[in-house]
């Protein structure tokens, strides 16, 4: 797969098919003990990793690292290494993958979200994608690690969900994916909002103006002070450029 390096992130130059694929080549490995992840960050983490090498550091460790968001695709072609073929919303990718299980029959494990949301979006889920498997859910309040470990292993799922949002999620997952059973496990922040329902995506005009930012902000402004990283990402973008691609600390 071809690397292209945006802010200190090696994303993974794919379509949302050759995404698809792969995750499938993981779900159907023979002997796999430990999952692949996959990590889908926007320009909002992106800027989080330039301030916290840290993140950035656990966040390249993925296996596979695709850019959710029209912001990073800008960013790669303001660097001049441009990611052609696009961005690969996380929503999408986790829901295709959801899917590809009904089909090969594999169970999903959904972790995440408020009290009952992640349960509300296993029915519908199940309703949409006939065959499939919900292995289990929980949600994403818990201290017990072991204990939702040892619950995840037991269920006997091949692809874990986890929503609990960045970089929570990618922290969970970095720290644990050596004690998980499954095949696949991959950080998809809000997605199980989307699917059941207690959020929405925004319409496709504003997704296909790169707009979908605006459009969040707007249905919760209390968003505001998490999306004033966006303009300094971008204008930081545009620096880095001036400076022949050198990054400098703290973005």
């Amino acid at each position: 797969m071809e690397k292209i390096e945006v802010r200190g992130i090696n994303f993974d130059s794919l379509s949302m098919a050759e995404a698809v694929e792969c995750c499938r080549c993981w779900l159907t490995e023979p002997g796999r003990t430990n999952p692949a992840v996959i990590y889908t960050p926007n320009a909002e983490i992106v800027q989080l990793c330039v301030e916290q090498p840290e993140i950035r550091e656990l966040i390249n460790s993925a296996d596979l690292i695709v850019p959710d968001g029209s912001g990073v695709v800008l960013a790669s072609r303001i660097l001049g290494r441009p990611l052609k073929k696009g961005k690969v919303a996380g929503v999408e990718l986790s829901e295709n993958v959801i899917a590809l299980c009904a089909k090969l029959g594999l169970g999903v494990y959904i972790l995440g979200g408020k009290p009952g949301v992640a349960d509300a979006a296993a029915e519908k889920l199940k309703a949409k994608y006939p065959g499939l498997v919900i292995s289990g859910t929980h949600d994403g309040y818990f201290t017990d690690d072991a204990g939702i470990i040892a619950e995840i292993n037991r269920s006997g799922a091949a692809f874990l969900v986890v929503c609990l949002g960045a970089p929570r999620q990618e922290k969970w997952i970095a720290a644990h994916r050596h004690e998980l059973n499954v095949k696949l496990a991959g950080g998809f922040g809000g997605s199980v909002d989307i699917f059941a329902g207690t959020a929405k995506r925004a319409p496709k005009i504003f997704v296909r103006l790169g707009l979908e930012w605006f459009y969040r902000l707007c249905r919760e402004p209390r968003r505001i002070g998490r999306m004033m990283k966006l303009p300094k990402f971008v204008f930081g973008t545009i620096a880095v450029r001036m400076r022949g691609g050198r990054e400098l600390a703290g973005g």
